[in-house]
C-alpha cells in the first residue's frame, strides 16, 4: 500500500495505511462505533469476501499508536459490466473522539488517495449533510442502486472526474480482489 505521506489531524493523531496487524483493533473500533448490526448492511454484501481497493485502507493512530479511526474503499462495478467505481465504508472514529476532526481527515485523505490512484467515482451510503462537505450528493445516483435494502436518499456519489457517472445505471456489483484464506478474511 502506498500513502505519499502521513496526514496529521492534530499533534496527537496521524493517518497511515492500514496493516494486517491493525485488523483486530479495527474490528473492535467498528464494533464500538457502529454496533453489531453493522454486518447486516447492504454495503457489507459488496465487501464480504473481498479485500479493500489497493492502497485505500487507512487508519488514524493516536500518540500511543492505538487505532482511533478507520476508512476503507472497495472496488465495485456500476451495473452488470459497467464502469468501475469505489464504495467507501465504513468510516468510523472512536466514540470518545467524535468531533475531533478525525473522520474529516480520514475522508479527505481517502478521497485524495483515490484520485491520485486514478479512480473516477466514489459512492457511499451515509448521512447526506455530513458527506456533502466533501462533495457527495444523491444527484447522480438515481439510476444506480445497492443490492438489498438501503435508504435511497443516503446513497451518495462523488465524481473525481467530471461526468464519470453520466449514463451509469444498474445495481452495484462487487468487483474487488477476493480474499484467499481465513486469515486474510479476518484482516479484511
Amino acid at each position: 500500500m502506498h500513502i505519499e505521506k502521513e496526514t496529521t489531524t492534530s499533534p496527537d493523531v496521524i493517518i497511515v495505511a492500514e496493516t494486517f496487524a491493525d485488523a483486530a483493533a479495527r474490528e473492535m473500533l467498528l464494533d464500538r462505533a457502529m454496533g453489531p448490526k453493522r454486518r447486516k448492511k447492504s454495503s457489507e454484501k459488496l465487501r464480504r469476501g473481498r479485500r479493500p481497493s489497493e492502497g485505500l485502507a487507512l487508519i488514524a493512530r493516536d500518540a500511543e499508536g492505538a487505532v482511533v479511526g478507520t476508512v476503507r474503499l472497495w472496488d465495485v462495478r456500476l451495473g452488470e459490466g459497467g464502469p468501475a467505481a469505489l464504495l467507501l465504508g465504513p468510516l468510523a472514529v472512536d466514540p470518545s473522539l467524535k468531533s475531533a476532526g478525525i473522520g474529516s481527515a480520514l475522508m479527505r485523505q481517502a478521497i485524495a488517495e483515490a484520485g491520485r490512484l486514478g479512480h473516477r467515482v466514489v459512492l457511499l451510503v451515509g448521512d447526506a449533510p455530513y458527506y456533502a462537505r466533501f462533495g457527495f450528493s444523491a444527484a447522480k445516483t438515481g439510476s444506480l442502486s445497492m443490492p438489498g435494502p438501503y435508504e435511497r436518499d443516503r446513497f451518495l456519489a462523488l465524481e473525481l472526474v467530471a461526468g464519470a457517472l453520466d449514463g451509469a445505471k444498474g445495481v452495484l456489483k462487487a468487483a474487488g480482489r477476493r480474499l484467499r484464506t481465513e486469515r486474510a478474511r479476518l484482516a479484511a
